[in-house]
């Protein structure tokens, strides 16, 4: 998504931070409904995202997905895939680049997404 005038400013990683990149313009979007919703956790989540996308201290907000969803597929090439609990519906879901350090956001909703129903 290209920035535009009156868009939120992401900070640069810095240090041994990961970079995260929106994979998806919903993403983005949805990326800004749930900043409105619950702008507490969703700082704090991207900031362990930004720390370390694969570290599990709460397995139950932050797990990698199994199944037909435990890859995502960006380019053509496969990323192991994981999923944080932002809110109690709202999730982040996210492909992991570990060689570039890379987070793609390729869901992001205040809202629980319809294929895991």
């Amino acid at each position: 998504m290209t920035p535009k005038r009156g868009d939120d400013v992401a900070p640069p990683p810095v240090g041994e931070e990961w970079r995260l990149r929106f994979a998806t313009n919903e993403a983005a979007k949805g990326r800004g409904e749930l900043t409105a919703e619950a702008p507490g956790n969703t700082r704090r989540r991207f900031e362990a995202l930004r720390g370390d996308p694969l570290r599990q201290t709460d397995p139950d907000r932050q797990h990698r997905l199994r199944g037909r969803l435990a890859t995502g597929t960006l380019g053509g090439r496969t990323y192991p895939q994981w999923e944080f609990e932002v809110t109690a519906g709202g999730r982040v879901r996210y492909p992991v680049d570990e060689p570039r350090r890379t987070v793609h956001l390729v869901y992001a909703a205040p809202r629980h997404p319809k294929d895991t129903d």
